[in-house]
């Protein structure tokens, strides 16, 4: 799609509302039953949360939230002047070793909230301005999601919706959210298996990534702006790692084989955190240099938006 075509996009309501109330209601139905023998992410640990077990994410049946409000850190596309309208959700599926945000995601800090509430919260983050929904680590409490946003589309919603994920997700979950996700924001954490075994037990991240990128980007396309915000499509995040642990010229290619019109946020904010420490190769920050080579990589790619480049 051309980004130039604003004026295709400057009205057009979020995908949801498109959605017939008898297609949404049975992909609502569909999802709960997946909370009988879990399979929301590619672990599959298949426990019955409806009865309280829980797997490797560690998350109940119930949703747990963290935080909800507008946030003014995310992609200036998301910010625009009144910030994007995250909702932390707690407990994560991946659940990296040096993630900023652990107490969350492995300590599950937060409050449960049923899904009337969570509705009412996305009404309230549209209600003071906010851009979007964004949905930050939502694997995990799909179902429960989307029941919420088909209750708010009932009241009023009409923001797009942002789903922040880790990028590790199932196909057949992805093929449910067609119609109802405006704009995905996956991470491609890493580039090969031996960094994504040590640092987030997934050693089929990379594979599983490209593939659930590679049909996010089939449903919404590269990203689309109208006056600085975001309406649709994919922009996707890489967390530079030191020595390369990343293998970014891996992601990058990856990326620009998909489209060269491809949004990618090459982040530089790596911090050695919760437990870094253990592993040498990620015990630091990364270096000016580190950072330089992931950009240049990008632009040798032919990739050239959602960063910036200096010579």
């Amino acid at each position: 799609m051309n980004i130039w075509k604003n004026q295709q996009l400057e009205h057009q309501q979020p995908t949801y509302l498109n959605l017939k109330e008898e297609e949404f209601q049975e992909r609502i139905e569909k999802l709960y039953l997946l909370l009988k023998e879990c399979r929301l992410c590619p672990r599959e640990c298949r426990v019955n949360r409806q009865e309280r077990e829980v797997g490797y994410c560690k998350a109940p049946e119930k949703l747990v939230v963290s935080s909800i409000g507008p946030h003014l850190g995310e992609e200036p596309e998301l910010v625009g002047n009144h910030g994007s309208g995250t909702i932390f959700f707690s407990h994560c599926s991946l659940k990296c070793c040096f993630c900023q945000n652990y107490e969350i995601s492995h300590l599950g800090y937060g409050r449960e909230m049923t899904e009337d509430e969570l509705a009412s919260s996305m009404l309230f983050l549209q209600k003071i301005g906010c851009h979007n929904i964004n949905l930050v680590t939502p694997t995990h409490y799909v179902p429960q999601i989307v029941h919420a946003i088909f209750i708010a589309s009932k009241k009023g919603l009409l923001l797009p919706i942002v789903y922040n994920s880790s990028g590790y997700e199932r196909m057949d979950i992805l093929r449910l959210l067609d119609g109802i996700i405006d704009i995905y924001m996956p991470d491609i954490k890493y580039g090969g298996s031996e960094a994504s075994l040590l640092y987030s037990n997934a050693p089929d991240y990379f594979d599983i990534a490209k593939e659930a990128v590679s049909l996010m980007h089939a449903q919404v396309g590269d990203l689309v702006v109208c006056d600085g915000i975001a309406k649709r499509g994919l922009i996707i995040r890489h967390l530079v790692l030191p020595y390369d642990e990343a293998k970014t010229s891996k992601v990058v290619n990856f990326v620009a084989s998909l489209s060269k019109n491809m949004y990618i946020n090459i982040m530089d904010q790596y911090r050695p955190l919760y437990q870094a420490s253990r592993f040498p190769k990620i015990a630091r920050k990364i270096s000016y240099g580190e950072y330089q080579e992931a950009i240049n990589t990008a632009v040798r790619a032919g990739l050239s938006r959602g960063f910036y480049y200096k010579l």
